[in-house]
């Protein structure tokens, strides 16, 4: 084990345990990953979570299960491909005696569940977890009835979330379980996919996040790489191009899923692999994730800086200070200096900054311009510089100017010219380090 790997991993993730701590998350489990042999490193995962204060709702369903039931109870299995919600998926005819063995087959697999979070032995991940699970009749149904002429009989969809029901259940620190079932006022039972139940719930609650496990490391592109994130325009966009392709299959239902239940109250939802073991602590905390991100908000974005960005910018810039690039800052100087700097965000980390410092009524001064590691080449300090120019001329000034030590061409690539110590505002002139010896370049403003 690399020690300081570790720990550096350790506390790169400690703000996004404080953003979790209390949020509500609904992870969607569907049969294939309940039947995989990575399911019980998903519990201990899932479990970590809980004990991190994260309110959970787990949503599992049974296809493959309840079908293999079915069959060998010699049962007709009836599926027909239908568009449910905006979601296409494949939906089940269920008469009273296929009913009977799907609720055989729901009940077992519900016993597993609580079993696979009661499990507490020493030197296992769940020591000590003491995990409580909640189930119940949380779900409220009605018939899918008759369409295109074809009954579904006892096949039914959402018709509503017990909401406070599940929400005193997560303030009291319990796991709240919910079947691909749903129930009538009349006493009926009715068989649901378990897609629809996992939206409608994620969005009655206004989840945080909605999780889905598929089989695939998220969405992929054309050439079977990994999509990290996408824009409600972008998903569906892809979903377009996916139904043009394919028509029918799980990444698609995945994508719609995840668009549908942005599009409504929640804030962020995310695909990720049930066969991947560690998927779901990748994905939550590290900055790129393992899986595909779907959000209607900006997964970056370009603000002013508060005083609440002090220790991130700190945290971006001291590398740079160390090696000599950046003149040093220190924390009450920035504190006072804050509403100078305008930030790029993500995930909550701060990846790249810049500064505006008036010199007289005619210049600024582009300062503190820096891009963490990981995300250069790809524009950051392009959009500081853009929104560093815009303060500008909101401000009246008609020139830019900047000091560096690295990078020149990167400026001279931008439309500064090379200039000397003499063309530098009195102000600055007069505090210019010659030591330093900084190159000066200087943008004319339109």
């Amino acid at each position: 084990m690399d020690i300081q790997q570790y720990v550096k991993w350790f506390r790169q993730s400690t703000p996004y345990i404080n953003a979790y701590r209390g949020r509500v998350f609904v992870i969607l489990l569907p049969g294939e990953a309940l039947a995989h042999d990575n399911f019980w490193n998903i519990a201990n995962d899932l479990a970590l979570l809980n004990s991190l204060g994260v309110k959970l709702v787990l949503v599992y369903g049974a296809r493959p299960q309840i079908d293999a039931a079915l069959e060998q109870a010699g049962h007709k299995i009836e599926m027909l491909a239908k568009v449910t919600g905006h979601i296409r998926n494949t939906v089940r005819i269920t008469d009273a005696p296929g009913l009977e063995i799907i609720k055989g087959v729901v009940g077992k697999l519900r016993i597993d569940i609580e079993a696979a979070f009661s499990m507490g032995l020493y030197n296992t991940p769940m020591h000590g977890s003491d995990i409580s699970i909640a189930s119940g009749n949380y779900i409220m149904a009605k018939p899918f009835g008759i369409q295109d002429g074809v009954d579904y009989g006892l096949t039914g969809e959402v018709r509503k979330v017990e909401l406070g029901a599940i929400r005193r259940q997560l303030d009291n620190g319990h796991l709240v379980l919910v079947p691909s079932l749903g129930y009538s006022p009349t006493g009926e039972v009715f068989n649901l996919t378990v897609e629809d139940v996992a939206c409608a719930t994620a969005v009655a609650l206004e989840a945080d996040k909605l999780l889905i496990y598929g089989a695939q490391a998220g969405i992929l592109d054309q050439d079977g790489e990994r999509i990290s994130k996408l824009s409600a325009e972008e998903a569906q966009a892809l979903i377009r191009q996916k139904i043009a392709q394919n028509g029918l299959d799980e990444e698609l239902k995945n994508l719609e899923l995840s668009v549908k239940a942005c599009s409504a109250t929640v804030k962020r939802s995310q695909v990720i692999s049930y066969e991947d073991d560690g998927a779901l602590l990748l994905e939550l905390f590290t900055r790129d994730g393992i899986g595909t991100l779907i959000t209607h908000e900006q997964y970056e974005q370009l603000r002013s800086a508060t005083i609440r960005d002090v220790g991130g910018i700190l945290e971006l810039i001291e590398p740079l200070e160390a090696e000599g690039v950046l003149v040093h800052r220190s924390r009450e100087l920035l504190e006072s200096e804050i509403e100078q700097f305008c930030v790029i965000e993500r995930e909550g980390t701060i990846i790249a900054c810049g500064a505006l410092y008036p010199q007289d009524t005619q210049s600024g001064e582009l300062a503190c311009l820096a891009t963490h590691p990981d995300y250069r080449n790809h524009n950051r300090g392009q959009l500081i510089l853009e929104q560093v120019e815009k303060q500008a001329r909101k401000l009246g000034m008609n020139r830019l100017f900047v000091l560096t030590t690295k990078s020149p061409h990167w400026f001279l690539e931008r439309g500064f010219l090379a200039s000397t110590v003499e063309d530098l505002p009195e102000k600055k002139k007069s505090l210019y380090n010659y030591q330093r010896n900084s190159k000066i370049f200087v943008k004319p403003l339109d």
